[in-house]
Parts: structure tokens; sequence; C-alpha cells
């Protein structure tokens, strides 16, 4: 795991969140679904690569994710950093 990445699930853990939607696993089980609050994201802080696109962080925990996956959570939640 690279240093980012370790630094954003430590800035996940301590630091205050948006609740931007939620993550379900689809009826048949072969899909993940992703619910987005369209108003939530609108108000979501964005950056931009060197190739000029605009992008959104989001983050979901790995361990509800996986919850979900194996179905003992039926549902998880998909934030957003606020700075």
């Amino acid at each position: 795991m690279s240093n980012t990445n370790t630094k954003n699930e430590q800035d996940y853990e301590t630091n205050s969140t948006t609740l931007v939607g939620y993550v379900r696993k689809s009826n048949a089980g072969r899909a993940v679904k992703l619910s987005i609050n369209t108003s939530a994201f609108q108000d979501c802080a964005t950056y931009v690569t060197s190739d000029g696109q605009t992008y959104v962080q989001l983050i979901v925990s790995i361990n509800a994710l996986n919850g979900v996956i194996e179905g003992s959570k039926a549902v998880t939640s998909i934030n957003h950093l606020n700075d």
C-alpha cells in the first residue's frame, strides 16, 4: 500500500466526512449498486488532473464493502472527505 493510500485511510478514520450515497448488492447478487445523492455530490470538492479532467474523491470502507459483498451487511455508505 502506498503512503498516499495510507494517509487517505487515516484521514477517513479521523476527519469529518459528508454522506454522499450508499452501496448495496444487486438483487441478483452479481453486482454492486451505487446510489449517489446528486445534491450532496454537487457540494463535494473537486480536483483536476494534469490532463484537465475533473474528479470528486469518494471513499468506501473496504471492510464495510466486503460485508456487503459477503452478505453480512445490507448497505454501507459512500463518503466525501471534508477539507
